[in-house]
């Protein structure tokens, strides 16, 4: 990254007219079909009124078995004889186009694009329409970048809507949280945004703006923990935990986004490799969900069959393993290397291999690839004016202000008074980090401040120490940062964590501070003239129990990796320029919680052995701070104003009840009630919110619901809906929130079967709680 030189307080007023202003390129993308070839008017695949599937059945036929072959891999070469070019399948777009895959190119006249906030901070917001802004403002860019001529694919594997199970896990900061109805509703809002459908319902059989990928199916959350690797794991998950935890996300993608692609995991789960588990992506995803996309491995997920785990005998095993599971595409090398010799052995089939590029070309024509100059097509007016466009930076702003979370805020030290603040300490080694505030999977952003120059915007006298010598601190200048903290008015400590603790491949031991950390903290803390402000960088939860209990620590902000202007809004929230509304999209847990196991996959709690569960559904033990916690500047308070059922009666006639006899609960399972049944039983919750506050904020809503009757593995709570509200000083305003009882008011048992249960619900949020009965 160029550095960048400290810039006084008129610069926050113009950031957004100071960008990285993209020049037309007159660079052309490649495409195939061109209607200047007269050799290509005779192709029924360049027909760009025929059907998809015609077209891609009439391209496949035309290829030798050489040249289907070499299309099985994520760089897949040119097929001059038909006029097609080469194309790269593999490009990353998590939180923004990046640079991390061989897809897209920043070498031209574009040379970055607009990084939003690492996806878990984006998540606490709880706003599903930002969500789908943020989708389609990358989907533009990565279509203007293609447009340019810098991209070799329109494929991005995002989104990762894995299930952030463990607080260890180093890709957690990717994911959405810990709550599969969040997670879902991220994965229905982001693809919808990438892809340029419409955010409510919409058809996705016509032209992409680009392809979205959901990954990594399924049950992946570990990276690499104590000498166990995701190449190696096996995930022995229950059919339960599959049921209501691990697989919902993928559904929702599937079913509602209508993704057109998705990506099998590296991991085993209960002894089977998911790259080459028939059910998981036959069975499950193309026939029960309907999926109509292209499946890819992760990278190199196909070799591991063979090399590390050894479930697959030889090389011509573990591709024939994946394509007649119904993996289409390679990232890596290995089908490309192995499947003549699959076909010649006579282990292969030439049908599967027609099968997989059936779906792998339907995708490419989906994205106008195949019908003449991209230009000509729809989202071909999409120009280099779009990368890093003022509305996209706006847009990273706002998500980040949305997302940061005030955990802490005693005798109401924040805001800091612009005032009364003459001087101010920054102190810690994420305080002058621009490449931090990024994440992972993040490209070159069009423009970063740093925490630290943010803050010099607003009080001219700042004094700047790291504190530590790094994120890790096993050395810390506590004496000099002392120094500083007794000389000024306020003090704000800028920690956490980065890349070097948590990322991919890369799961943590521990959840404290790393180092001398939190020696650093107390003693600035105990020196400082006022309560100090203490701000966490991090993606996954740390225990700061001791500062969340320390008079002398008066605020604590967690602000994810907030973005390239995630130092602009964390400034805003410090001195009051705007209110914070953000709620943790999952539970900080305690350090002893590491004594759990990571690799174990159950989400219930086992009281016989001390087992205490995960996630806010399940988990028993005492949190730091639990999922949902988030404080504002202001007060709100909420009710239900209207719900208009408050007994289910479920169609006895449909199906003879059940006696569960664990407890002798009567039941009945969703998939008997039927899908006409469940829809007529939607209703819609009218919540009142109220802000008693001085500021106006933005603030969510989420409501939750409960079982009266605990046990038999029911979910303590789990969250049904949610909406951000924006309300002034004392105004009152009526959220809907719709509530689809088969969906929310389930659970699976233990077969995997979603069951209504006899029995009283509560709707909760807030302190307001309303019953609901159940009748069968």
């Amino acid at each position: 990254m160029r550095n960048k030189k400290l810039l006084p307080w008129p610069w926050m007023l113009t950031f957004f007219t100071l960008l990285l202003a993209p020049v037309d390129s007159t660079d052309q993308p490649p495409f195939s079909c061109d209607p200047s070839d007269p050799s290509t008017s005779s192709y029924i695949f360049c027909k760009a009124t025929l059907p998809i599937i015609q077209r891609a059945r009439d391209l496949v036929c035309r290829l030798t078995l050489d040249e289907k072959i070499s299309q099985l891999v994520s760089s897949a070469p040119p097929i001059p004889r038909l006029g097609i070019p080469g194309y790269e399948w593999w490009s990353e777009a998590l939180h923004g186009v990046a640079n991390v895959g061989r897809g897209i190119r920043f070498n031209g006249n574009i040379k970055a694009a607009t990084s939003f906030p690492q996806v878990i901070l984006t998540a606490a917001s709880f706003d599903a329409y930002q969500w789908y802004r943020i989708g389609l403002a990358i989907g533009k860019e990565a279509r203007g970048i293609y447009n340019a001529g810098q991209a070799e694919g329109m494929t991005f594997w995002a989104p990762n809507i894995n299930i952030f199970r463990d607080p260890r896990w180093g890709r957690g900061q990717e994911t959405p949280g810990e709550d599969p109805l969040v997670t879902g509703k991220y994965a229905v809002s982001y693809v919808r945004g990438v892809q340029g459908d419409a955010f409510e319902g919409g058809k996705l059989q016509g032209h992409l703006q680009a392809s979205a990928c959901c990954k990594h199916f399924t049950a992946y959350d570990l990276d690499n923990w104590k000498g166990v690797n995701r190449f190696v794991f096996d995930a022995r998950v229950t059919m339960q935990d599959l049921a209501d935890t691990y697989q919902p996300p993928f559904q929702s993608c599937i079913q509602k986004a209508r993704a057109s692609g998705i990506m099998c995991a590296y991991n085993r789960v209960n002894g089977v490799p998911s790259c080459a588990d028939y059910n998981l992506l036959s069975n499950i995803a193309r026939r029960q969900w309907d999926f109509h996309g292209y499946i890819a491995s992760d990278c190199d997920a196909v070799s591991i069959i063979h090399d590390d785990q050894g479930y697959a005998k030889s090389p011509e095993d573990a591709v024939v393993d994946v394509l007649k599971a119904g993996m289409d595409v390679n990232c890596g090398s290995y089908l490309q290397k192995h499947a003549r010799s699959a076909v010649d052995q006579n282990k292969l089939p030439e049908s599967e291999i027609d099968r997989a590029l059936h779906n792998l070309f339907s995708v490419r024509m989906r994205l106008g690839l195949f019908n003449g100059n991209p230009s000509a097509q729809p989202f071909g007016n999409i120009g280099p004016d779009q990368v890093c466009s003022q509305e996209h930076q706006i847009l990273a702003l706002e998500a980040a202000r949305n997302g940061i979370v005030l955990l802490k805020n005693s005798a109401k030290l924040l805001p800091l008074s612009k005032s009364k603040t003459m001087s101010l300490a920054v102190i810690g080694p994420n305080a002058n980090s621009g490449q931090t505030l990024l994440g992972n999977y993040a490209g070159p952003p069009c423009k970063f401040v740093t925490p630290l120059q943010a803050l010099q915007g607003y009080v001219k006298d700042t004094v700047y120490h790291p504190g530590c010598d790094t994120v890790q601190c096993s050395s810390a200048a506590i004496d000099k940062a002392v120094d500083i903290a007794k000389s000024a008015d306020f003090v704000v400590l800028i920690m956490g964590l980065d890349q070097t603790q948590e990322r991919e491949e890369l799961d943590r031991v521990d959840l404290v501070l790393p180092g001398m950390q939190q020696n650093l903290i107390t003693s600035v803390a105990k020196a400082a003239k006022e309560p100090i402000v203490l701000v966490l960088i991090c993606g996954g939860p740390v225990d700061v129990s001791f500062a969340k209990h320390d008079i002398k620590i008066g605020s604590i902000l967690w602000a994810g990796y907030p973005g390239e202007a995630g130092g602009i809004a964390l400034a805003e929230i410090i001195f009051g320029d705007h209110n914070p509304g953000g709620r943790l999209p999952m539970t900080w847990y305690p350090q002893e919680f590491v004594k759990v196991p990571m690799t174990d996959m159950r989400m219930r709690p086992e009281p016989s052995s001390d087992y205490p569960g995960r996630t806010h559904r399940f988990y028993t033990g005492d949190s730091v701070f639990e999922f949902g916690h988030g404080l504002s500047y202001s007060k709100y308070t909420y009710e239900f104003k209207s719900v208009s059922k408050s007994t289910l009666y479920l169609n006895q006639s449909l199906a003879t009840y059940k006696i569960d006899k664990s407890d002798s609960v009567r039941y009945l399972s969703v998939s008997e009630l039927g899908t006409e049944f469940c829809e007529k039983q939607k209703f819609p919750v009218f919540i009142g919110v109220e802000n008693h506050g001085d500021m106006a904020g933005k603030h969510p809503v989420l409501v939750f619901a409960r079982q009266a009757k605990h046990g038999n593995g029911r979910p303590r709570k789990q969250l049904v809906g949610f909406k951000s509200v924006i309300l002034s000083p004392g105004e009152r305003a009526e959220i809907e929130v719709e509530l689809s009882p088969c969906e929310h008011l389930s659970r699976a048992n233990e077969d995997g079967l979603m069951v209504m249960e006899e029995g009283t619900h509560f709707l909760a949020t807030g302190g307001d709680e309303h019953p609901i009965s159940i009748i069968v």
